[in-house]
């Protein structure tokens, strides 16, 4: 797998209310700009998305994907595994919740191998990329901007 990319932001809610976005998928295209569309393929009994197919579609980059999500039982964090996709070999990622006074930190943690080459260097400017926009956009949706 490639190398990891990690960003934090600081956003003003609870960690439940943060991940309350976070796993609220059908939602994500109201807020997400990039993903253009998103289904519900499999959830846990306690309705908590398993499988979530994703079209995205982010300029150069357009993709439809299927992640695999495992929640950890204490509402702090989540990765995913990508399960199948049209431009990526691989996908893996964390949200990582840190409670800080009445705040939450949210850690990013993303490594993508796509199906077609690309120099490592420009690579890791797109992950970079894509996990600022994708926390910004985390950030405003849940402090209601």
């Amino acid at each position: 797998m490639a190398d990891e990319s990690t960003q934090s932001i600081v956003v003003d809610a609870r960690p439940q209310d943060v991940m309350a976005v976070i796993a609220d998928f059908p939602a994500y295209p109201e807020w997400a700009n990039a993903v253009k569309s998103t289904e519900v393929l499999e959830a846990f009994e306690d309705g908590k998305a398993r499988e979530v197919k994703f079209t995205l579609d982010a300029g150069p980059f357009k993709d439809v994907y299927t992640l695999a999500y495992d929640w950890a039982g204490d509402g702090l964090s989540v990765d995913w595994n990508l399960v199948k996709g049209q431009m990526q070999k691989a996908q893996k990622g964390q949200y990582l919740l840190t409670p800080e006074g009445d705040k939450t930190r949210v850690t990013y943690t993303l490594a993508v191998q796509l199906a077609v080459p690309m120099i490592g260097l420009f690579r890791r400017k797109a992950e970079k990329m894509i996990m600022d926009i994708a926390l910004k956009e985390l950030k405003k949706r849940v402090e209601g901007e």
